[in-house]
């Protein structure tokens, strides 16, 4: 779910439409609007209303770096053991 997640903030990231966002995450029109409304209640995206676009906060751009950063030390581990 945080790989789905982290991919919908990526591209979400400066501002994109729901079509943009679901096939650059994989997900069906219904999943995507299922994250998305999730993301929204908990600060991490915001709809655009002039733009009908949506936008990753500041507060999803930190979740996006921890996940990022998560997901290369757990990269380091694999390579190194």
């Amino acid at each position: 779910m945080t790989e789905i997640v982290g991919n919908i903030l990526d591209a979400a990231n400066g501002g994109e439409t729901k079509t943009k966002i679901m096939y650059f995450a994989f997900l069906s029109y219904g999943q995507l609007k299922e994250y998305l409304s999730i993301l929204i209640e908990n600060n991490l995206v915001e709809y655009l209303d002039g733009a009908s676009k949506f936008k990753t906060t500041e507060k999803g751009l930190n979740f996006l770096k921890m996940h990022n950063e998560i997901g290369e030390l757990l990269q380091t581990t694999i390579t190194n053991n």
